[in-house]
């Protein structure tokens, strides 16, 4: 039943961001917010929690992303939160994000990174991965201190660890071995 909902809402939001032409502005905000909920677990609860009047859940969106995103962005949060499917937001918005990487004919890569990612080494990234999957790659970056140095990627299931620690890690386990 929560695939159905989560699938439903996500069909629902990519139809009106094709309908409305902001297809690709709108679906990336939609990504990184989506990956924000996912490590802040105190919003992802304020937003879901039945307690709080949805007034007042779609005022703590306003305030927070008013001036950050796109209104087309925020309207379609609002609608979501004042749903009630605050708790399944992430997934709804992961699920849009496919759907539009689909519409295009390509995959989605999550790449994070302790640094932004110039728009030439967004593309030397997207064709390197391309060419690694043969499918079409879109890269979304998200800042994550937590890199140490070079990217770590997710395109679906699979896990690209390009990262100095990992190497490092690697490296360590040669020394052992």
């Amino acid at each position: 039943m929560a695939d159905e909902i989560i699938s439903g809402y996500s069909e629902a939001l990519f139809r009106v961001l094709q309908a409305e032409g902001d297809l690709d502005l709108v679906e990336d905000e939609l990504f990184r917010f989506g990956k924000i909920l996912e490590t802040n677990h105190e919003l992802k609860q304020a937003l879901s929690d039945q307690s709080i009047d949805r007034a007042q859940r779609a005022k703590i969106l306003d305030e927070l992303l008013a001036d950050k995103v796109s209104p087309h962005t925020l309207g379609l949060l609002i609608f979501v939160v004042e749903q009630g499917r605050g708790r399944q937001l992430p997934q709804i918005l992961e699920v849009t994000s496919s759907l539009a990487a689909e519409a295009r004919q390509a995959a989605v890569a999550e790449v994070r990174s302790a640094v932004p990612l110039d728009d030439e080494q967004k593309q030397q990234l997207a064709e390197a991965l391309s060419k690694a999957t043969g499918k079409k790659i879109e890269v979304k970056v998200i800042l994550d201190p937590s890199v140490i140095g070079g990217v770590v990627t997710k395109i679906g299931d699979t896990i690209i660890d390009g990262s100095v620690k990992r190497r490092l890690d690697q490296l360590k386990e040669q020394v052992r071995g």
